[in-house]
This record gives C-alpha cells, structure tokens and sequence, in this order.
C-alpha cells in the first residue's frame, strides 16, 4: 500500500470531528510530501530540530505539532512556526513557551500531558496539578498561549482493558476541566490514540489522533 492510500484509509474510518496528525518523525521529506500531496497538512514530530528543518524545506500551509517531550531551552526554536505542542507537563515550560511566543507575537496553542500510563517513563501531570495551574494568578497572566485541551500516552500493553481504563481517565480528566473554562483555557482536543489503538481511543473520546507506522510504514531508528 502506499502513502496515499494508508492515508485514504484511514481518514475513510475517522469520524468527521476527529483530527489526524501524522507522525513523520524519522520520515523523509519525501514521504511527507507524499502525504502532502494526498491532502494530508497535520505532521506531528517528536525532535524540534528535525521538525524545524522540514518546516523550512516543505509548503508554508502544514500545521507542525510538537508531539514528543519538550525541553525548554529548545522551545526557541520552533516558536515563530509551531502550530500545537502536545506534550506541555510542567507551568515551566508554559512561562517559556509563552516567553518565546511573544518574541514572535504569536499566540501558540498547548495540550496539558496528562499522566495516564502505569509505566514510569511516561511524563505528565495529574488532573489534579492541571486545575491547580489553569485556576492560578500565574496562568492568567500568559498571553502568548492558549491551552486547548488535553493529550495522554496509554501503556505500551496488549491489554485493550487497561488501555481503555487509560484512555476513559484522560476523559474523564478533560471533562472535569471543562468547568474551569478560562480565556487562556479553552478546552476542545483530547489527543489520544496511535496506530495501534485509535479506533478504541476514538471510542473513549479521542478528537485528536497521532497515526505514524500506519500511514508511512514502521520507522527505522538506525
């Protein structure tokens, strides 16, 4: 199968509110620009500067999601373009973004990382650290950004029930900070769900899915 049709293919299956990143991290420009030209304009990678250099080498209209853990001192670097980063886990890493931000007057859209998984390696906050920032002084303050909503890494397991108990949390999550609307925090995407599990996190609420493998074939990490 090529590019374009895994890319048919899947967006045959997607339900019309759910968003498709696709995640070219490692990828080719060529490959992306495969996708490209298959209407694909959402690519998701995980190293900014990996993404910075296809940004400067692809079509101006391709939204860039930041979707791997962010440190702050590289947040520069992708500021004047970054359309969402997904894996916001501290109010640090808010203050820089919203920093560097300004230096480019742009306001750039973030996810809370909302810790789900059991596995230690997976970053995130809890629902609970998350209302405590989006309620303080601190938070409202942040002009150069705009949370919109919440992104979660399930397990890496062949348990659909465990990953479905994880996926249903993050919702869960979501919804109990929907109360909390503010300016800054306007809650509309739960990114949740890859190749291997979407259609289930689709079920558990998804609106917002990071298919890499499926669509370019599997990475080769050499």
């Amino acid at each position: 199968m090529s590019i374009k049709q895994n890319l048919d293919y899947i967006k045959s299956t997607l339900p019309e509110h759910v968003t498709l990143v696709a995640v070219s991290k490692t990828k080719p420009v060529s490959d992306l620009m495969e996708a490209y030209n298959a209407g694909q304009r959402i690519f998701g990678e995980n190293k900014i500067q990996e993404m910075a250099e296809k940004h400067d080498s692809m079509p101006k209209d391709i939204e860039w999601h930041m979707i791997g853990h962010v440190q702050s001192n590289k947040v520069k670097y992708m500021a004047s373009f970054v359309s969402l980063i997904h894996g916001v886990d501290n109010f640090k890493l808010l203050q820089e973004i919203n920093k560097q931000a300004k230096k480019h007057d742009r306001i750039i859209k973030c996810l809370l990382q909302i810790k789900i998984a059991s596995e230690d390696s997976k970053f995130g906050m809890t629902g609970f650290e998350a209302s405590e920032i989006i309620k303080s002084k601190a938070f409202s303050e942040l002009k150069n950004i705009q949370v919109v909503g919440v992104m979660g890494m399930a397990t890496f397991t062949d348990d659909e029930n465990q990953i479905k108990k994880e996926f249903s949390l993050l919702k869960t999550t979501f919804d109990g900070l929907k109360s909390i609307e503010t300016c800054i925090f306007k809650p509309e995407t739960i990114s949740m769900g890859m190749s291997g599990d979407y259609a289930l996190a689709i079920d558990c609420g998804s609106t917002m899915i990071r298919v890499g493998s499926t669509i370019f074939g599997e990475r080769n990490y050499l």
